[in-house]
């Protein structure tokens, strides 16, 4: 449940909880989880269901991705590399067998980049999320090649060892160009969130950067009218410079 005030989710939950009632059914508030999410991620919320209170927390995890109280994906990213790295951790023996690279780099791309790619279409990925998705990559290559780290081969030698580029990077943005285009064709739910205009002041500061900022060349109105396009949508890679300036 989403709202916008205490009051509201209060409101919301004692709804809830008398349909409940009346089909015999009880909320358990012990799995029942409230947070806030606001930029300073600090600001506190008190829920009761009956007579008790709804435990307040700072993250959980929904439908496999890590929500966080201030919006940001920093914690999301890490986890995924971490789930990666054991995705490739249980195939080990396969993707570090005496079989043909280009195979195994298939075997790679097939069992672990999906794993580290879920989710990703809705991430605002910075320079330091940039810098993790790329360290992961070379991760598994080196692993992948056998290459230790003691014996000092720089990314470039590695990456002509296996065959490949930096690919990964470009692929979430790839994919996260086509779920927003498919969005933007629609005019469902998600198009009304994606185009809604904030109520309020704005708070001091830079403006955080958005999850269409990283598609935007000119303006919004431009970029819709784009996405009617399939073909040209396609084809359109506005991210290109953007990666090779951080």
């Amino acid at each position: 449940m989403v709202a916008s005030s205490n009051e509201g989710l209060q409101r919301l939950m004692e709804g809830l909880d008398k349909a409940a009632d009346e089909h015999g059914m009880k909320i358990n508030v012990k799995k029942t989880k409230v947070m806030v999410i606001s930029k300073t991620g600090n600001k506190t919320v008190e829920v009761r269901i009956g007579q008790y209170k709804v435990e307040q927390v700072k993250q959980f995890k929904y439908l496999g991705a890590m929500i966080t109280e201030d919006g940001r994906c920093e914690q999301d990213v890490k986890c995924r590399i971490a789930m990666a790295k054991q995705a490739f951790a249980k195939r080990q023996k396969v993707l570090c067998s005496k079989m043909g690279m280009a195979l195994r780099v298939r075997l790679a791309k097939t069992l672990v980049w999906p794993v580290m790619m879920y989710g990703c279409e809705t991430w605002i990925i910075k320079k330091e999320e940039k810098r993790r998705i790329e360290a992961f990559e070379m991760w598994v290559w080196r692993r992948m090649a056998k290459i230790r780290w003691t014996e000092k081969k720089t990314n470039e030698e590695v990456l002509n060892i296996v065959g490949q580029s930096r690919r990964l990077l470009e692929a979430m943005m790839e994919r996260k160009k086509n779920w927003i285009g498919h969005v933007l064709r629609g005019n469902g739910l998600m198009l009304e969130v994606m185009e809604a205009r904030m109520e309020g002041k704005r708070s001091r500061g830079r403006k955080r950067t958005g999850m269409l900022d990283e598609l935007m060349e000119e303006t919004y109105d431009i970029m819709k009218r784009k996405a009617q396009n399939r073909d040209l949508w396609r084809s359109w890679k506005p991210w290109t410079c953007r990666l090779a300036e951080y």
